[in-house]
């Protein structure tokens, strides 16, 4: 707790920013004068404060759209009904006030006096932001127009300029990342909470390798430095000077309030990295949000137990035995899957840690820990699915009440890190067993798992990427989608990787199966055909299946073309009628 008052200041920081989503609506022109603010140092600094909301945040449904969970109400966006939106909003994406935020800074700063090292420091940050501001708007719209000032409205030429084209705005996009490495200092010199140089290394490789891997598996021609092998090997050099350095470490997360001894043969090194009082010093973390009790605090201890989605069958299945052998294959020893208990037995150990089971306590009140009842496992507010994720959970019930979450976020964490570059190796052919020794393998260690080679087991039932990979590439996209589970980067991932054909495959949809074993511990009635859970027969066996009323397994909107309009979004309509430049609409939403 001592650390954790230290960072205060760091806390102060996010204050603002937790309260509401659209704190950046406020022009700075409405905010103060130019004449009276570009004084000093620290007017540097509070300006890039209101920044920082646009770093990841606590929440539960970041991977709600996408092959991992199931919602109550199915995704318009994945069986291809979304509608082209009418005006722009932050919602959809077509917003410029952050951008411009930075940009009115980029355009002042200057006009301080100061040492220029504190200077370069806080540019660092605002360029950090702005790059991190159009890397999102080219995943999302491709072409957008590229502006490195802030506009007024006399400003006609640019105000109504065309669209610039996505590698264009990608080089900007590194540019700033490579300023904000430069200048941004190193995590041990660091004020708690702030951006810091390990930070911008870890998101630029993030970039590296989204690009990187997009433009190989959609087929894009490119040369020189934004090439798919010269981004995939950027990618390389920065996770590999991040590896290097020797500063971070996968650690086992310690207890937090679940007590690990109450289940001995089922420690929960994994999850309980996720529900840290304090990752001010956890080797793990490369940036946090921090939080304490009656100072700052989150909702996610609450909003985990009540979101409305579960984890797909799918997913589930894509977890391998403890000896590192697909569940399918010959011999695995694959108990079968009647029951959430036959699941578990003697699979990879991060499945009992990300599921709700009964070898998690689920609460703990007045130090007694309780165990989830199985009938809070399904219903429409609860886990749709009967898998309900509890990667977030924390058994402390007082964490769970509205506003009481204290335990701190992870912005950037080094298990990224270690994916990234496994991946961008494997994909330069450049993969030995001494870099997976490096990345893949300590992630394994955290759960007792068997290394992964460079020759691993062909999968008897492979899950469709509608293309031929190798085994290295298909074991290492299976270790990301287990470890980063829940943090945001599955839709992502699907759309660089070109693999949307996945998300054909019904158990994609699909809950618990449904047996007599599975029902035992649910009340009479739950999956009742009339008046229950709704079901659906596939292959032979009965599942779970929360669209039955609404969607057909083989319903066409869920199939992806092949230059499927949905890689990118449709710009508003009225922005297109406003500045004609910016036509023609991205393909297919004209």
């Amino acid at each position: 707790m001592i650390m954790k008052l230290r960072n205060y200041i760091a806390l102060s920081l996010f204050a603002g920013m937790t309260a509401a989503c659209d704190y950046t609506d406020l022009s700075p022109l409405d905010s103060f004068t130019d004449q009276t603010y570009w004084t000093s140092t620290n007017d540097l600094k509070l300006y890039a404060n209101g920044l920082y909301g646009v770093l990841s945040s606590p929440s539960a449904t970041l991977d709600n759209v996408s092959d991992n969970f199931v919602t109550s109400n199915y995704s318009s966006y994945l069986f291809d009904e979304m509608t082209v939106p009418t005006e722009a909003s932050a919602g959809n994406g077509w917003y410029w006030n952050d951008i411009r935020a930075c940009n009115y800074f980029m355009k002042r700063y200057s006009k301080v006096a100061g040492n220029q090292n504190e200077i370069n420091k806080y540019v660092a940050e605002v360029r950090f932001f702005r790059g991190l501001h159009y890397f999102n708007k080219i995943k999302m719209f491709g072409n957008v127009p590229y502006y490195d000032e802030d506009l007024q409205t006399d400003n006609k030429e640019q105000l109504y300029k065309g669209r610039d084209p996505r590698d264009l705005v990608l080089g900007k996009v590194i540019d700033d990342f490579l300023f904000a490495i430069k200048w941004l200092p190193e995590k041990s010199q660091s004020e708690s909470g702030r951006l810091n140089k390990e930070a911008a290394r870890t998101q630029l490789a993030r970039i590296y390798l989204h690009f990187g891997t997009y433009k190989k598996y959609h087929k894009e021609a490119a040369t020189g430095e934004l090439s798919a092998d010269a981004l995939l090997k950027a990618a390389v050099l920065q996770t590999d000077t991040l590896m290097n350095a020797g500063t971070f470490d996968i650690v086992k997360g310690t207890d937090a309030g679940c007590d690990q001894l109450h289940f001995p043969n089922y420690p929960l090194s994994y999850s309980n990295q996720f529900t840290q009082e304090d990752l001010s010093t956890n080797k793990e973390c490369i940036l946090a949000r921090f939080y304490v009790t009656g100072v700052l605090t989150h909702e996610l201890g609450r909003q985990v137990q009540n979101g409305g989605m579960g984890l797909s069958k799918d997913f589930v299945e894509s977890f391998l035995m403890k000896d590192g052998t697909p569940i399918y294959n010959s011999g695995s020893g694959y108990v079968g899957d009647n029951d959430l208990e036959e699941e578990l037995t003697n699979r990879d150990p991060r499945l009992y840690q990300i599921v709700d089971n009964n070898h998690k306590p689920y609460y703990v009140r007045n130090g007694v820990r309780d165990l989830n009842e199985a009938a809070n496992r399904v219903g429409a507010s609860k886990s749709v699915t009967g898998y309900d994720c509890v990667k977030f959970h924390h058994a402390n019930t007082t964490q769970q009440e509205a506003r009481s979450s204290s335990f701190d976020w992870f912005v950037y964490r080094y298990a990224e890190v270690l994916l990234i570059n496994a991946e961008a190796h494997a994909e330069l052919g450049t993969c030995t067993q001494e870099v997976l020794d490096k990345t893949i393998n300590k992630l394994r260690d955290r759960v007792d798992m068997p290394h992964l080679t460079t020759t691993p087991v062909t999968d008897a039932k492979p899950i469709n990427y509608g293309y031929t990979l190798s085994n290295l590439i298909y074991e290492i996209r299976r270790e990301r989608r287990i470890e980063l589970i829940a943090e945001g980067f599955r839709l992502d991932d699907l759309k660089r990787w070109n693999a949307m054909k996945l998300m054909e495959n019904p158990k994609t949809m699909f809950g618990i199966r449904i047996t007599p074993k599975s029902i035992s511990g649910f009340p009479e009635g739950t999956f009742d055909s009339k008046t229950g859970r709704p079901t659906i027969e596939y292959n032979g066996a009965t599942y779970l299946y929360q669209y039955k009323a609404a969607k057909q397994l083989d319903d066409a909107g869920r199939k992806w073309k092949a230059n499927d309009r949905r890689f990118l979004y449709p710009l508003p309509k009225q922005e297109l009628v406003l500045n004609k430049a910016l036509n023609p609409q991205n393909p297919g939403w004209e």
